[in-house]
């Protein structure tokens, strides 16, 4: 896997409808498509496809809320552990945190302290750590395009999502032969669905 995205928790129409980054506002996919991290438009309901193009999805914390005001101090405990696991399961080169929230909470920042977007010194469990912006239409902190400009600066860092967006341009036939790269990719997700 070249990329793990991670959000906080799921929302309620994640929740309810079982994707993720589904609420109407959300920026996610569209942030996905206008930064070439996939060779066609996606949506919520295409999210089991992302390994297909090197790249994965999970949460934080499985709990469906409207918020994440109600998340318990043990929750954010508990899942850090399970995606510590995970990330060493699919050794992704980079993980994405998706809000800067997110990073505080799992790097133990404090709050007044300001986080730049972007590839950060920190590794997790051995993974490249990047922050990216939270895509929920409530977040107004920043602009569409600052948060492009993070998606395809994440984009930039890991090449193999651009090879494998052109090859996927080139033939998108299921039967064809694959390239080295693409079963590369392929190799590094061994299961087309979500990460759990």
């Amino acid at each position: 896997m070249l990329v793990l995205f991670v959000g906080i928790n799921p929302g309620i129409r994640s929740g309810t409808i079982g994707h993720h980054f589904a609420g109407y506002s959300n920026r996610f996919w569209k942030l996905l498509w206008d930064a070439r991290f996939v060779p066609e438009r996606l949506g919520p309901a295409d999210d089991r496809r992302l390994p297909d193009f090197g790249l994965g999805l999970t949460n934080l914390i499985p709990r469906t809320t409207p918020g994440i005001d109600t998340l318990t101090p043990g929750e954010y405990v508990a899942g850090e552990r399970v995606l510590r696991r995970k990330v060493r399961r699919w050794r992704p080169e980079v993980v994405a945190f998706v809000g800067v929230t997110l990073f505080r909470v799992v790097f133990k920042r404090r709050q007044a302290e300001p986080i730049p977007l972007g590839l950060r010194p920190e590794l997790f469990e051995g993974s490249k750590v990047f922050v990216l912006p939270n895509p929920s239409g409530r977040n107004a902190n920043f602009s569409y395009s600052e948060m492009l400009a993070a998606f395809r600066s994440l984009r930039r860092l890991v090449p193999a999502v651009q090879s494998a967006h052109d090859m996927a341009n080139v033939d998108s036939s299921r039967d064809a032969p694959r390239s080295r790269l693409a079963a590369r990719v392929k190799s590094r997700s061994p299961q087309r669905r979500r990460v759990r």
